[in-house]
């Protein structure tokens, strides 16, 4: 093997936990106990622990989950389209952007869903999901055509 630019030779340590003959080899535990080491953290005081399961509540009471049922995710994937096409902004960005590929992807999962579901939803899961199929390559058509 070659020198490093230092001029020292390489270092190898070996980690395995078992010797040749399958006994506990006493260098292993050490070696073990210094990839362990971590930086020491102070106790939380009452305030602290306090002061962040209150940061914690609040973040989870900023956004509480729709119940997910058929309307829900027939509605996340009119969103998932409109978002590709470019008619809404992206939360973090706040920008635009089109992606006609994802879109068109995404109205068709509408379109298999329509059709492997025929004759098993009711009238409004029927109707909203017709309503946002439709909608969707009428505005797909539209971004195409004007890119």
């Amino acid at each position: 093997m070659t020198e490093n630019s230092s001029g020292k030779g390489f270092v190898i340590k070996d980690k395995r936990m078992f010797d040749e003959d399958g006994g506990t080899r006493a260098d292993a535990d050490a070696v073990r106990e210094d990839e362990k080491k971590e930086p020491v953290q102070k106790p939380e005081t009452g305030n602290e622990k306090v002061e962040r399961e209150e940061t914690v509540e609040r973040e989870e009471e900023k956004y509480q989950f729709p119940e997910m049922n058929f309307h829900n995710f027939v509605l996340s994937l009119y969103t998932s389209v409109l978002f590709n096409l470019g008619e809404l902004a992206d939360p973090v960005s706040d920008k635009k952007e089109k992606d006609l590929n994802a879109a068109k992807q995404t109205i068709d999962i509408l379109g298999m869903l329509r059709e492997k579901t025929a004759g098993n939803l009711d009238s409004s899961e029927k109707e909203l999901l017709d309503g946002v199929l439709s909608e969707s390559r009428m505005k797909y058509v539209k971004e195409s055509e004007n890119p």
